[in-house]
């Protein structure tokens, strides 16, 4: 069976991740959330989420490296117990490091890369402001891997939280070890010296007419929209930032909706467990449109990818593209039946 994925993407489509990429930086919180991992692995038939352990703000000052201690050892128990095999339910778990310019960077990389590299999903490289940055973090990496044993370069992730990034982000996107890029909405409101106010770090906004949320708010706006373009410019995965209002599910799912729909993102930051589901949800596709995608790709797979027409609709390497996509959206939110034909294109 030639693999749809293999036919209809090219290099310029973004490798497809997990719609959710869950931030913990506590180590009670890591561990549970492992657990929910774990959990959801089983009840969806796929990992519906990463888990990103944070050394950069989940450690205290003047103990980071006990911290990336802690995260390495967690990180080597985890997989010991429960190896990475390649099948699509393989457990994903990245690590957040400090910015290229902090202390503790070298250090970070040093304890966790290279002690516990061969099973990390990626890397998170915060405060990301230039090329230059990018290089220079990739040889720290680079060198720490090859105390590892991995066999594959590690995938970096950055965040994008300051203007000046936002005004180099093609090429930040363009980079070859780029896998995705994130928005960090706090920083870069507080990067703007007071001229953006405190309501654009908001998901919604009640109260004074002419106050902007992050959706509303120019600045904040465009920032998002400069980050779904260049990524897919550069078949890269854009990642929404957060909602701080982590216990409003409404707040969270609509943000998470308007984040996909509207605005072209294909990922959203978790902070807390309560965040996941309404973000896995709202990035879902509907179930009429898997089903949809699921017939279509299996007809023209059938017609060895040629022209097809369903229910008297042209379909062509173009919609085939589209609708593959849906399927591997779907997969990553398990919402791919287990009876459904398009099931196989997953399975190892």
């Amino acid at each position: 069976m030639t693999h749809p994925r293999h036919v209809l993407l090219g290099a310029a489509v973004a490798n497809c991740l997990p719609v959710c990429d869950h931030y913990c930086g506590v180590e009670a919180r890591m561990i549970k959330s492992l657990a929910l991992q774990a959990q959801m692995v089983q009840e969806f038939g796929a990992c519906v989420f990463d888990v990103t352990l944070d050394c950069e703000d989940g450690a205290p000052v003047g103990g980071e490296r006990r911290h990336a201690e802690m995260v390495k050892t967690l990180v080597n128990d985890l997989f010991a117990t429960q190896p990475a095999n390649g099948h699509q339910t393989a457990r994903r778990v990245a690590v957040r490091v400090h910015p290229v310019e902090h202390p503790a960077f070298a250090q970070d990389v040093a304890i966790v890369v290279a002690g516990a590299g061969k099973y990390l999903s990626h890397i998170m490289l915060p405060k990301i402001e230039s090329v230059a940055e990018i290089d220079q973090a990739a040889k720290v990496i680079d060198l720490a891997l090859q105390s590892s044993r991995r066999a594959t370069p590690l995938p970096i992730h950055v965040l994008v939280e300051s203007p000046r990034a936002v005004c180099n982000l093609a090429g930040i996107a363009a980079h070859a070890r780029v896998e995705s890029i994130s928005f960090g909405l706090m920083d870069f409101v507080s990067a703007h010296g007071g001229a953006i106010a405190a309501t654009a770090m908001r998901a919604g906004v009640e109260g004074v007419a002419g106050d902007l949320d992050q959706f509303s708010h120019p600045l904040v706006l465009r920032a998002k929209l400069e980050i779904a373009s260049a990524c897919h410019a550069f078949g890269k995965t854009p990642s929404h930032c957060v909602v701080t209002e982590f216990r409003n599910a409404t707040a969270v799912k609509a943000a998470a909706r308007r984040a996909s729909r509207q605005l072209g993102f294909t990922r959203m930051w978790s902070i807390h467990p309560d965040q996941i589901r309404p973000i896995l949800s709202a990035f879902a596709p509907d179930k009429t449109e898997v089903d949809l995608a699921s017939q279509i790709v299996g007809l023209a797979q059938a017609a060895n990818w040629a022209p097809i027409s369903v229910d008297g609709q042209l379909h062509d390497r173009a919609s085939y593209r589209y609708y593959w996509q849906v399927l591997e959206r779907a997969h990553h939110t398990g919402q791919i039946a287990p009876n459904d034909p398009a099931k196989r294109y997953f399975e190892s």
